[in-house]
């Protein structure tokens, strides 16, 4: 079984303008003469590879404990696109229209306008990914986000393709079960060969 980490380390990844830096903080270590090694991390949840719940830009929404992980697990495809606003046209053009989950690899500098994100929801997409910190323009006012969390699509962030090609894969990234919260990281992953999966998903 050929498997890909697409996980960025927590404490070294990207980190959104604004949002706390991650650290990490020993408690204990064998080295300082305690039996055994202990240590703790302050990060905010949208740091390195992570779902957006519901909850991150609907009121109502549901927390990450709601989620559904069928989606986050199963047959997904890669494409690559250019960095840029991903136009509804481009969508149309140039994305497919028979899988469910999609990961987009741009060097992290691709975002997506809401109408792409409508045209998304009508082509039955349930997770969208992106190798950027955000699925949406920095400057934009969550307007993507919202449009795609409506439509039940799960929004996976931060992810590493830099040595993923383009094409068909089976994806493993569930979110960590943290209940309430309006994110959670994920250990994402790929599995290259997985001729032995079912494919009927």
């Amino acid at each position: 079984m050929k498997i890909i980490d697409i996980s960025n380390d927590l404490l070294t990844a990207e980190v959104f303008e604004g949002d706390p830096v991650p650290e990490h903080r020993w408690v204990k270590k064998i080295s300082d003469e305690s039996y055994y090694n202990l240590s703790e991390i302050s990060a905010c949840l949208h740091n390195g590879t992570h779902v957006d719940a519901p909850l991150h830009f609907l009121s109502d929404g549901e927390g990450v404990e709601g989620l559904d992980l069928e989606k986050f697990i199963g047959p997904c495809r890669v494409i690559e696109v250019s960095p840029g606003i991903i136009t509804g046209q481009l969508v149309e053009d140039s994305f497919p229209r028979d899988c469910k989950r999609l990961l987009i690899k741009s060097k992290g500098k691709a975002y997506i306008h809401q109408t792409a994100a409508e045209i998304m929801s009508y082509l039955g997409y349930e997770l969208v990914g992106t190798d950027g910190t955000t699925v949406e323009s920095p400057e934009s006012d969550g307007v993507t986000h919202r449009t795609l969390l409506n439509s039940d699509i799960a929004i996976l962030e931060g992810l590493n393709l830099s040595e993923v090609s383009n094409g068909e894969y089976f994806l493993i990234a569930p979110p960590v079960k943290i209940c309430g919260a309006e994110a959670s990281f994920s250990r994402a992953l790929l599995i290259a060969d997985y001729i032995f999966w079912s494919k009927k998903d």
